[in-house]
């Protein structure tokens, strides 16, 4: 209780209060003026009311077309004006102006029928003040208030989801324009390098066949699990991802081709929710891949340079031959 009660929740969420000032639509019919309304808001200095009588149907929608109100009240008489349609087609048309309906059926009957056609409250003439009236519109308006900022912060959301798609597609689309730009390179579209940069270039040239099922499911997976995880968790994987990678031969053009792949099909996957995070942990994902094949790769090459090199006889080291008491064979 001591939660609810304290300063910094009634902070967050402001209560409803009366409005300094109301201009309010009145639709009614030609036997039930608005004289009898105005009155009563003048004996109540909560607020100054400003009422807008109009009668018939035709007429409030004509008001409601032509100025803005505050909020609007409907006068319900059984066989001449008929509030439930009239809020009704409001509604549909798009209406969401605060609305209360009068009316002297007791509450029990009718407001049930009035929440059911959109209207915000129903006001029974035997049971209500008008200190009870002005609040309804208080809370009406706050209604209107929520609903519109509702709106607009759903239709930011879904320019910045746009937004964070596009972008996607966009490094998507360059990380594609690299990939033909190395299979160009590849199929001699362009001049060949020379030296060491063409023997890699030539080496490379022969490792464009197509990828496993199977590894394209277990980094999608990975994938998947980087993304919710991050790379703290996954360390034993990652370190057998590269060694099977390192095993199997697949270069860096490979490993970019498919992530590249794998990526864009999750993007497509993700429809409305953001894609930021997931470009995020997959730009860190590929790198960190790239980082592991790289080390395997020279731990390989390290382990194979010093297998093939030239060992000394049994009995001899190093420290021995260049000792000072040991002597060339082209000494005299």
């Amino acid at each position: 209780m001591s939660a609810l009660a304290s300063p910094q929740s009634a902070s967050r969420t402001p209560r409803p209060r009366i409005p300094d000032r109301l201009k309010v639509l009145y639709v009614t019919t030609l036997h039930r003026s608005s004289s009898w309304l105005v009155e009563a808001f003048a004996t109540d200095s909560a607020s100054r009311v400003y009422v807008t009588e109009v009668v018939g149907v035709t007429a409030g929608l004509s008001a409601l077309r032509d100025e803005v109100f505050d909020a609007v009240v409907v006068f319900h008489e059984p066989g001449v004006l008929d509030a439930l349609d009239f809020v009704e087609g409001l509604r549909t048309g798009g209406h969401d102006e605060p609305m209360i309906v009068l009316g002297a059926q007791p509450p029990q009957v009718f407001e049930a029928l009035v929440y059911e056609v959109g209207a915000d409250a129903y006001c029974s003439l035997k049971q209500t003040t008008t200190r009870c009236l002005l609040w309804e519109f208080a809370r009406a308006i706050r209604r209107f208030e929520v609903v519109r900022e509702n709106r607009r912060l759903q239709e930011a959301e879904r320019q910045r989801l746009a937004s964070e798609h596009s972008e996607a597609e966009r490094l998507l689309t360059e990380q594609r324009k690299l990939l033909t730009e190395l299979e160009a390179i590849d199929a001699g579209e362009f001049d060949a390098p020379e030296g060491l940069a063409g023997a890699l270039a030539a080496e490379v040239t022969t490792s464009r066949a197509p990828l496993p099922p199977m590894l394209i499911s277990h980094y999608r997976d990975l994938l998947q699990t980087y993304v919710v995880m991050g790379s703290g968790n996954l360390t034993e994987e990652m370190t057998k991802l590269a060694d099977v990678l390192v095993d199997a031969g697949i270069t860096a053009h490979q490993v970019m081709q498919l992530h590249v792949e794998v990526l864009e099909g999750m993007i497509d996957g993700l429809g409305r929710r953001s894609a930021r995070h997931v470009m995020n942990r997959a730009d860190l994902l590929v790198l960190e891949v790239a980082v592991h094949l790289a080390e395997g790769y020279r731990q390989r090459w390290q382990a194979k340079r010093y297998t093939s090199s030239q060992r000394l006889l049994p009995g001899f080291d190093e420290a021995d031959l260049l000792s000072p008491g040991c002597r060339s064979f082209d000494q005299p």
